[in-house]
């Protein structure tokens, strides 16, 4: 069982007393979401029969990226493995309908790659969603061609077809799934959804089963690419603490979910626990997670379709509340899902706007490697009335990853403080030339430039030069969001 103290137990006191106050900003935080392609009950909302079919498509997801850019999202979880289906050309499993309207069929382009694309272009990370377990209805097409290849891997729970967790052959094949989106694909995470037993499951559940098909995953990723990270959306409650009760639903001992264990083991690099839950039943076990965190990643994953009226009509202000708690606790928060968030139920995408007005950095995995990378070796910047034109030089790549990406900071103080997160205007920005268009009024803006690697870590910075001509007069900008980030 684990344990609130009482020194958590007052901070937990002291938090929901100044949960009405809008905490400051950190310059590191996931800011997360769900974005579900099953069903296209997020995305996509057509079909792709021909090329104006695909191009409605992709219109429709750059679309949607632009709107997560804009309130602060800067990690998107794409669902890609769907019921032992995908939305990638897979030498493994079947397409999934959402794209085409016919399970099997292609729709005429890789999803994943476009989407990759896009979230990169727009300096936020992709990380490929994998429904483990659930492999969908008994007669659907993705659970159909599965069990008749693999009769032995597969079970029946009611109407529903499971991949058996005491299998080691699927260990084994989930591990082939995920080796085959990451050896293909620039993908800056995998993320592992219902790696537990099914709640139907009859007998008994074992955590080693389910640590064990993690462990294999884990390994396997790690071999390809180490800076890719790793992790699952537990259920929101690990286990019963000491004076709050999980009311018979929880990871570890519900459905062998050990997820607490895997960051102690170093098997994943964050965790987004699913708390779709209110009062004590949320903020005591925010707590529980941020403290047996292991120097990983925790990130909340916040049941905004809960301010659905069709769900349970939460008001507003206890999202609000939820948000403004985990952020002082050093948490990050992921919405499920996107659908809810970009139709604004009850002002949830206005208040987003405001409550994430700057951008964030991903926190670096400095646990799998922390030496920064070497500062940009120049930077020019010339001014005219169309824009500020910045240039620079990369610099050596002493990381692992395949390539550097830069941030770049203004402000109209010299030197710019890259510690605050306000004076950020791109993050994890492809190129070394970027133009800044000029607002009305007039305030002038110096600039600086850091390096990042795969992993997150970030070098110090070159700064702009301070010139005695051709000084702009400007007032300060707003981070780039839309088209400047596209070719």
């Amino acid at each position: 069982m684990s344990k609130i103290t009482i020194k958590h137990f007052k901070l937990l006191i002291s938090l929901l007393l100044l949960a009405t106050v809008v905490c400051a900003q950190p310059k590191y935080e996931v800011r997360a979401v769900w974005l579900t392609t099953i069903g296209g009950i997020d995305w996509p909302t057509s079909y792709a029969h021909d090329g104006m079919g695909i191009a409605a498509q992709k219109r429709q997801l750059a679309d949607m990226l632009d709107r997560l850019k804009q309130v602060g999202v800067n990690t998107v979880m794409l669902q890609t493995r769907v019921r032992a289906t995908t939305i990638y050309p897979s030498q493994l499993e079947p397409w999934d309908g959402c794209l085409s309207g016919k399970p099997g069929s292609s729709p005429g382009y890789d999803a994943l790659q476009y989407a990759i694309d896009e979230c990169h272009r727009r300096g936020m990370e992709l990380h490929a969603w994998v429904v483990t377990i659930p492999i969908g209805k008994w007669n659907s097409y993705g659970c159909q061609l599965l069990r008749r290849r693999y009769p032995s891997m597969v079970i029946k729970i009611g109407e529903e077809g499971y991949m058996n967790p005491e299998r080691s052959a699927t260990a084994d094949y989930l591990t082939n799934i995920c080796e085959e989106i990451v050896s293909r694909y620039d993908i800056d995470g995998i993320h592992l959804d219902y790696i537990r037993y099914p709640e139907t499951w009859r007998g008994a559940k074992s955590t080693s089963n389910i640590t064990n098909i993690v462990r294999s995953i884990s390994r396997k990723v790690r071999t390809y690419k180490p800076w890719v990270k790793l992790s699952c959306s537990p259920i929101g409650k690990f286990d019963d603490l000491a004076r709050y009760s999980s009311k018979g639903w929880n990871a570890r001992r519900q459905v062998a979910q050990d997820a607490q264990g895997w960051l102690r083991e170093g098997l994943m690099d964050q965790l987004y626990p699913m708390m779709y839950f209110q009062g004590n039943n949320f903020y005591p076990f925010a707590i529980d997670w941020q403290e047996y965190s292991y120097g990983r990643t925790i990130v909340s994953g916040l049941g905004i379709y809960m301010l659905h009226p069709r769900e349970r009509n939460w008001p507003l202000s206890e999202v609000e509340r939820q948000m403004n708690v985990t952020r002082s606790l050093g948490i990050g928060h992921c919405y499920f899902r996107a659908k809810f968030l970009l139709d604004n139920v009850k002002g949830v995408y206005d208040f987003v706007k405001r409550f994430d007005r700057h951008p964030a950095l991903v926190p670096p995995m400095t646990w799998a490697h922390n030496i920064a990378p070497t500062a940009p070796t120049t930077l020019t910047v010339a001014h005219s009335t169309q824009g500020d034109r910045l240039e620079w030089h990369g610099a050596e790549d002493r990381s692992d990853g395949p390539y550097l990406l830069y941030n770049v900071y203004a402000s109209p103080e010299i030197p710019v403080d890259t510690e605050d997160p306000g004076n950020l205007v791109a993050t994890r920005y492809l190129w070394q030339r970027l133009t800044i268009p000029h607002p009305q009024h007039a305030r002038r803006l110096y600039y600086a430039v850091t390096t990042v690697d795969r992993y997150g870590n970030e070098s110090s910075a070159i700064q702009e030069r301070p010139q005695s001509s051709n000084m702009l007069l400007r007032q300060p900008l707003t981070p780039i969001t839309q088209n400047p980030w596209r070719k």
